[in-house]
C-alpha cells in the first residue's frame, strides 16, 4: 500500500524527491502552500506530510515555523536530503535562445554565479517544480528553469547543466508530521533521538536565560533554538527548540522541566529518530 504524503509545490519539487526517499512506495499529494499541505495533513490520519524545514544555505522555512503553532502536528521522523539543481529547457531548444530563468527564490539565490555567466535574467516562480510545469505549457523558448532532474522528467524538458549550484553540499532538513498524536516512539538507551517543541516565555527579567539552565545543569545538547513572531506583534516571540535526546530521558526530562517553569505554554511537537546524517557531519 502506497504511503500518501502532502507536500507543498508541484510534482518534481524537491519535497517530491525528499518523498520518494523516505518512503520506498508513495503518493504524493501536490499543494499550493504550506498552509494546504499541513492543513489537509491535520484533518486527514491518512496522510503525512514532508515539509522543508531549514536549509544549509538559505537557512529556516520562516513561513513553516509560524505554522507549526497552529497545526501542532505530530514530527514522526526528519531527513536531510542533498538538493542538486538543473538547468532545464525546452527539449530541441538551444541556450542561445534563453533570455529568462525562472525559479524559486533560493534556487535563484544558489545559482546566483551560474546565471550571470550565461548573462540570464532571473525571475521569480512560486516554487521550482511549478516553474518547469510552466514552461512545458507555455513553450517559452526564452525561458529556462532551475530546478531537480525529475521535474524534468514529469514535465519532458531538457537538462542542459547538472550541478547548476554555486556551492556543493546544498542540503535541507525535512520533518515528517502527522495528526496521529498517540504514536510514540519507545525509548532505548543506544539510540540517538530528537525532541522538538515550541514554546512562549513568561514576560520576566533572564527568563530565557533560565529556562535554558536546566539544559547545561543536565549535560543535554541542543541542536537549534530560534525564535519567531508571531500574531504579527513584537511584544512577545514564539521559541522553536530541537534537542538532541529523548524527553523520557531522566536527563532531558529534568531540563525540561526547568524550561517549564519559565514557559507560559509548551508544545512537544515530536520525539523522534535523529537522522544518519547528524553522525555524519
Amino acid at each position: 500500500m502506497k504511503n500518501k504524503i502532502a507536500i507543498q509545490g508541484e510534482l518534481g519539487s524537491y519535497s517530491h524527491l525528499a518523498a520518494n526517499e523516505i518512503y520506498k512506495e508513495v503518493d504524493v499529494i501536490p499543494c499550493k502552500t504550506f498552509d494546504e499541505a499541513l492543513n489537509l495533513t491535520k484533518n486527514n490520519k491518512d496522510i503525512n506530510a514532508v515539509i522543508p524545514i531549514e536549509n544549509s544555505i538559505a537557512g529556516r522555512v520562516a513561513d513553516v515555523h509560524y505554522l507549526l503553532p497552529k497545526y501542532k502536528l505530530k514530527i514522526i521522523g526528519e531527513s536531510f536530503h542533498k538538493v542538486s539543481h538543473c538547468l532545464i529547457i525546452l527539449k530541441g531548444n538551444n541556450l542561445k535562445n534563453v533570455k529568462y530563468v525562472k525559479s524559486h527564490s533560493h534556487a535563484i539565490s544558489q545559482c546566483h554565479d551560474k546565471i550571470n555567466k550565461y548573462n540570464l535574467i532571473p525571475i521569480i516562480e512560486a516554487d521550482t517544480a511549478g516553474a518547469a510545469k510552466k514552461l512545458s505549457e507555455e513553450k517559452n523558448i526564452q525561458s529556462a528553469v532551475i530546478a531537480s532532474d525529475l521535474a524534468a522528467k514529469i514535465y519532458n524538458l531538457e537538462v542542459i547543466e547538472k550541478s547548476f549550484e554555486d556551492r556543493s553540499g546544498n542540503t535541507t532538513r525535512f520533518l515528517t508530521m502527522s495528526s496521529e498524536k498517540s504514536k510514540t516512539i519507545s525509548f532505548e538507551e543506544n539510540k540517538k533521538y530528537i525532541t522538538t517543541c515550541i514554546f512562549k516565555l513568561k514576560s520576566l527579567p533572564a527568563a530565557l536565560y533560565n529556562s535554558l539552565g536546566g539544559f547545561a545543569f543536565n549535560n543535554v545538547n541542543l541542536t537549534k533554538l530560534e525564535s519567531f513572531t508571531v500574531n504579527n506583534t513584537f511584544d512577545q516571540a514564539l521559541f522553536y527548540l530541537d534537542i538532541e535526546g529523548h524527553f523520557e530521558d531522566p536527563k532531558v526530562s529534568s531540563a525540561i522541566r526547568e524550561l517549564k517553569k519559565n514557559t507560559e505554554s509548551l508544545d512537544i511537537l515530536g520525539v523522534y529518530r535523529a537522522s544518519d546524517y547528524r553522525n555524519k557531519n
